[in-house]
């Protein structure tokens, strides 16, 4: 009568150790799947100084702005050469044909044959067009970088690509990326802030790769 109590003791035991097992296998299984922090991603390392160094590109598509309950999708080209960057917004848009002209310390808006100036492009496009645009950042955020002017949190997918930065107020999203030969640039970024309620959706954006051509080519 004493034997039984004791087989069932130890088959308990064996039990509770074999699912603590599995458990721990489980979880050494999704751990190998996580990818690793900024700091020791090697991928992302090597994406990120691949981007630092492209600093002349050209891109089109179009940006649906929601901003003080309006909405706007203009059809944007913007050209960066270097420091100094040229953007072109047109189609259903309150300001109509612009053409926004800057480098660091100073920027012009043209619209409608009239020209105005500013010492920074968020003055200025808040001033004339009535809401933000964050262009001396989004040079960085929109090749999926984040600007080196601040703090960022940085997500990635299983694959080690940076998903998401979280830098200055604002969430960046990163999505449908595509290859130009080593570099991986998106044609889809979100940018969202809670603070004012402002929300940002580039989309169908295409790089011309004859920039990028040319820039890889002083590597």
């Amino acid at each position: 009568m004493n034997i039984r109590p004791k087989q069932d003791y130890s088959l308990r035991a064996m039990s509770r150790t074999a699912t603590g097992l599995l458990l721990a296998t489980a979880l050494l299984s999704a751990c190998a799947v996580i990818a690793p922090p900024a700091e020791e991603n090697s991928d992302w390392a090597r994406q990120r100084d691949q981007l630092q160094d492209l600093d002349s590109w050209e891109l089109s598509g179009r940006v649906n702005v929601r901003y003080d309950n309006e909405s706007h999708t203009p059809r944007i080209i913007w050209l960066q050469q270097n420091v100094e960057y040229h953007i072109r917004l047109w189609g259903t848009f309150n300001a109509g044909n612009t053409l926004i002209v800057g480098r660091p310390g100073y920027v012009t808006l043209e619209n409608d044959g009239e020209t105005v100036d500013a010492s920074s492009p968020e003055e200025l496009i808040l001033r004339q067009m009535g809401y933000e645009l964050p262009v001396s950042q989004l040079n960085y955020w929109i090749k999926g970088l984040p600007s080196p002017d601040s703090e960022a949190q940085l997500s990635f997918n299983e694959l080690n690509q940076l998903t998401t930065i979280e830098q200055a107020d604002w969430t960046i999203n990163l999505s449908d990326m595509r290859q130009y030969g080593p570099i991986s640039l998106p044609r889809r970024v979100e940018l969202t802030r809670p603070r004012n309620d402002i929300w940002l959706r580039f989309i169908g954006l295409n790089w011309t790769t004859d920039a990028l051509a040319d820039e890889l080519a002083k590597e």
